[in-house]
């Protein structure tokens, strides 16, 4: 077993690291015997020379093996994960949480991975929460919320115990700006392992990569996008405010374009119209959305989102042919619904 000092002479050396040479590594992240001043040095070493796809992977694979296993079982192959990696610092509301809503009132079952806001002032575990889900509620509370509900949520911290040795290294990096691995590493890393992912990065240089790690893990379909703001500004989410960086893996392995809002027969609106606040705020703008008084670019950007996922698991035959049941859900009032019953569900499980 290759210590981590030895690996992150590797890496100085500009030389990409082998599948057992990753596993090391991340059971040495995981370690509580191992110095945070030599996890550092690793971190950074490693994003100094580029994380490759291949790597990703490989971490991803070793993370996973050490996660807590919620036993889901056959329904993996139905499902998606809408997620993004988050740190992408542009201020956008929790799409995803809602498109997740959406996609189970339309049949779509979700497997949801995420955590509290970090680089973020509402993560999608602060909206969901607040919204009835039980962020510590155990594995066959969590199967049975997927077969009642059509969607579940796996809080992180529960399901990554492995995480918790390498987390204060991770703060001091990013009170640094600097960014590691496991900024990517979330949407990778689904403890209920969906087959299917819509999946948002930081950055529009990941986006081939992020899909490249996917399609490696075995992704049965998937879409990684990107939203470009701006020059070097951009978010982790597909968006009818921006050109959106597109790369497909598994059996959409040859999508690889830039979208834009009238390529759905969509207006192109401002990002103002994406912005979200604290909790409070995120739930103000939610029951906007609700009642048909909501921005017009959220709706329009939830409802996209929410489409392509249909027709990332196949459910319509393009994207454009799920806009009109996504709008119709989010403010018809299944989703209103839907919310009630996540309450229900939780308060007597």
């Amino acid at each position: 077993m290759a210590g981590l000092s030895e690996l992150t002479t590797t890496l100085a050396a500009r030389r990409e690291l082998g599948s057992a040479q990753v596993g090391d590594a991340a059971r040495a992240l995981a370690s509580p015997d191992v110095l945070d001043a030599e996890k550092e040095a690793f971190l950074l070493a490693l994003a100094d020379k580029g994380e490759t796809a291949a790597e990703v992977a490989e971490f991803a694979r070793a993370f996973r093996a050490m996660a807590v296993d919620p036993g889901m079982g056959a329904r993996a192959e139905r499902a998606i994960d809408v997620v993004g990696t988050g740190g992408d610092h542009a201020g956008g509301f929790n799409v995803s949480s809602v498109v997740t809503l959406v996609l189970a009132c339309a049949g779509v079952p979700v497997m949801k991975h995420g955590n509290r806001g970090i680089t973020s002032k509402c993560g999608s575990a602060d909206l969901l929460a607040a919204l009835g889900v039980r962020l510590d509620a155990p594995p066959e509370t969590l199967r049975r919320a997927f077969d009642e509900l059509g969607y579940v949520f796996f809080f992180a911290p529960s399901f990554h115990p492995a995480f918790k040795h390498v987390a204060p290294v991770r703060k001091a990096l990013a009170a640094r700006g600097r960014r590691t691995v496991f900024n990517l590493l979330g949407p990778l890393i689904n403890p209920g392992r969906p087959a299917h992912g819509l999946v948002g990065v930081f950055a529009e240089a990941w986006v081939p990569r992020v899909a490249e790690a996917l399609g490696a893990l075995g992704t049965t379909a998937g879409l990684v996008a990107h939203g470009i703001i701006g020059e070097g500004q951009g978010i982790d989410e597909l968006t009818t405010a921006t050109a959106n960086r597109v790369r497909g893996c598994g059996r959409l392995a040859g999508v690889n374009a830039t979208w834009r809002a009238e390529d759905f027969g969509l207006r192109t609106t401002s990002f103002d119209d994406l912005r979200g606040g604290d909790l409070a705020e995120n739930l103000n703008i939610l029951d906007a959305l609700l009642a048909g008084r909501g921005p017009a670019g959220l709706a329009d950007t939830i409802a996209l989102n929410a489409a392509a996922a249909m027709w990332i698991v196949g459910k319509t035959p393009d994207i454009g042919a799920g806009l009109g049941e996504a709008r119709a859900l989010l403010t018809g009032g299944a989703v209103k619904k839907k919310i009630a019953d996540t309450r229900e569900f939780f308060a007597t499980a």
